[in-house]
């Protein structure tokens, strides 16, 4: 989107009696990332021009090979903190189209700062760790730049973390029991942070100047392509007509786009202006319409192939392939939205509502028939990855394709001005990403020069009495709260660091222990009481936040349930699984997800006493859970559940067809 435009307000998805949706008042309330300037004059083309330099570079880099890391990394936090600081004011306020001087002062000594270390970084490495008072300043001088940038584009949130850390290294020996440490000076901690690659200049920024971009950059060409219109185009032709249709569109649409954009809050109110209002229309509650598209949204960033930013650290973390980590979130991410999916129909019954009239609806071989070229990019990618190619090989494969399939239709064709503003878009999504995986990297930095990871990972274990059930669940409270104020990547960048090796040392596999935090990190999107990605439903739906969040958490069920499982039984995760495994597994445990959702809902072929919902839980759990036994245990309760429900509901039509007789 370029920096001149802004989202368009929906006056049309409404129903008739409401006030038109302001996407932006929306995105703006919930997301600091929509908070920037809406730049006009000189200012306009300045920050343009850096925004597609910044692109450049990433692409040049990409095509010939990248930097050494510490002129790779100080160039991508150049770019991003310049543009943070022209885009993004101290204080966001209304009717400012023009950047403070302060700012522009702050952009200028971000340049000056970053420059600093990639010219003199051969020097740098060199003075092995004696460092002159002017590179001490200098060390100050990046940090502060880069907690205020953070500060404007994520929140404050996880620059007080990153603080708080930076002030347990230096008071490290007044810390109790086995926190204790014998501190650093301020310009040990400041250097290591801003001239090694321990630090803010560290893997986590690593990982963004290498790979992220360049997928976040993806997104941004496959949008202008137009595949975001033929996803929720396909949506509505597969499920539009069906009971509750809309919510299932709204399901089905973000298990689509969540395959590009791994922001929940985004699309959430992105794709939500639309399904939101036409779920209410059709008599869903305002409390469940949002729910639904918030949890839908949130399961964007575990859809393979292109997961949130956090999927690519994971990978870089284990030192394996993307695309294993790609492969483990497979099942996971099917049960996930067949969760939703699930509880959204159950819902849909109870209430009885209808879907939409097919005249409404587009057809389905029409719209593949026309359009079926533009899944080529993403085919692409996913054929790249599985061959091996690197993510970054991966990316730019996909991005060729992008552009080769632009040129299809003359309303996608990428003339240069499109094509400016499509890299304009690219760079200016990855600040978000850029700054967090920067701070993130000073709290991967401690943890380094401290050793605090080990020593909380004993201290965990040793709080959970050395068991791992216990330790599981005080992980997830951990990943819930630091969700509630980090963005995912620095969620898991802390409890990757400081609790997964906790649950490595009692046995769970590595990818196991790793997607368990990751999970916990990204529903913390729709787990009150903060839950943006829900509080950004109700504000569509105009509907109570707590309510909302409650009934988000409801229809996500499935990812409460399933990282405990694959912990358990890594099978889930296709960890030593043959095909046959594979298969079995998943299809038992879609049917598990139909127990869960009915014990959920209280819904099955018709409404279920309390008891019943005891046995289609159970089932539910038996049938996820990968192996024979519990397989077939699960399979005989959920046969013997479904008899009793089949013929309840056919007992209920017999006495209402008698009731409508006698009374005619």
């Amino acid at each position: 989107m370029p920096l001149e435009e802004k989202p368009l307000t929906n006056n049309g998805a409404g129903d008739g009696q409401e006030e038109p949706i302001n996407v932006d008042a929306v995105l703006e309330k919930f997301d600091p990332e929509s908070r920037f300037l809406k730049l006009t004059g000189l200012w306009l083309p300045v920050a343009k021009t850096i925004a597609v330099l910044f692109s450049l570079f990433q692409l040049y880099t990409g095509l010939f090979g990248v930097f050494e890391a510490q002129i790779q990394r100080p160039t991508h936090l150049m770019f991003a903190l310049a543009l943070v600081f022209l885009l993004y004011p101290f204080k966001p306020r209304k009717g400012i189209t023009t950047p403070h001087p302060v700012d522009l002062a702050l952009a200028v000594l971000s340049v000056t700062g970053a420059s600093f270390s990639i010219i003199n970084y051969e020097i740098i490495v060199e003075s092995a760790g004696l460092y002159s008072k002017l590179d001490f300043a200098v060390a100050l001088l990046g940090i502060a730049l880069t907690l205020e940038a953070t500060r404007r584009i994520v929140g404050l949130p996880i620059v007080i973390i990153a603080s708080l850390f930076m002030v347990y290294a230096y008071l490290g020996a007044y810390f109790p029991g086995f926190l204790a440490h014998r501190g650093f000076e301020i310009k040990r901690i400041a250097t290591q942070m801003w001239f090694t690659t321990e630090g803010i200049m560290g893997v986590p920024l690593g990982v963004s100047a290498n790979f992220i971009f360049l997928f976040i950059l993806f997104g941004a060409f496959l949008t202008s392509t137009g595949i975001m219109d033929f996803f929720m185009d396909i949506s509505y032709a597969v499920a539009g007509w069906a009971s509750g249709g809309p919510a299932k569109i709204a399901v089905i649409g973000s298990a689509l786009e969540g395959t590009v954009s791994g922001s929940s809050v985004a699309n959430t109110v992105g794709s939500g202006s639309f399904t939101i209002p036409m779920m209410k229309r059709l008599g869903y509650k305002p409390e469940f319409a949002g729910a639904v598209e918030a949890a839908a949204s949130t399961g964007g960033q575990i859809m393979p192939p292109v997961m949130g930013a956090a999927a690519f650290l994971m990978a870089e973390f284990m030192n394996v392939p993307y695309v294993e980590v790609a492969k483990a979130a497979v099942i996971p991410a099917l049960l996930y939205f067949a969760g939703v999916f699930i509880v959204v129909h159950f819902e849909a019954k109870k209430c009885g509502l209808r879907g939409l009239s097919r005249k409404e609806l587009p057809k389905i071989g029409k719209v593949l028939k026309e359009r079926f070229y533009l899944i080529l990019p993403l085919a692409g990618i996913i054929y790249f990855l599985v061959e091996g190619s690197t993510p970054m090989r991966a990316a730019l494969s996909g991005l060729a394709l992008c552009i080769l399939v632009s040129m299809v239709r003359k309303e996608t064709r990428l003339n240069l001005k499109k094509l400016l503003d499509t890299l304009e878009s690219g760079a200016r999504g990855a600040l978000g990403v850029a700054l967090a995986c920067a701070t993130a990297g000073i709290i991967v930095g401690v943890v380094t020069l401290t050793g605090l990871g080990l020593k909380m990972g004993d201290g965990l274990i040793a709080l959970a009495g050395g068991l791992i059930l216990p330790t599981l669940l005080f992980t997830m409270i951990t990943s819930l709260i630091l969700g509630m104020g980090a963005p995912t990547t620095a969620n898991y960048v802390i409890t990757s660091t400081v609790a997964a090796p906790a649950l490595i040392k009692l046995g769970t596999p590595l990818m196991a222990a790793h997607m368990f935090v990751f999970y916990f990190g990204i529903v913390a999107d729709i787990t009150p009481p903060v839950a943006l990605a829900a509080m950004a439903g109700a504000a569509i739906a105009k509907s109570d936040p707590m309510k909302t969040g409650v009934n988000a958490t409801k229809l996500a069920i499935g990812a409460f349930i399933v990282p405990y499982i694959f912990v358990f039984s890594p099978a889930l995760l296709m960890i030593n699984a043959t095909f046959l495994d594979i298969a079995q597994m998943t299809i038992t445990a879609v049917f598990g997800m139909i127990g869960v959702g009915a014990a959920v809902e209280g819904w099955y072929w018709t409404r279920m006493a309390w008891w019943e919902r005891i046995p289609a839980l159970a089932a539910g759990l038996l049938l996820i859970d990968p192996g024979t036994m519990t397989d077939i245990i699960g399979v005989v309760l959920l046969g013997l559940l479904t008899f009793i429900q089949y013929r309840k509901a056919k007992s209920s039509r017999s006495s209402l067809r008698d009731s409508i007789a006698a009374a005619n």
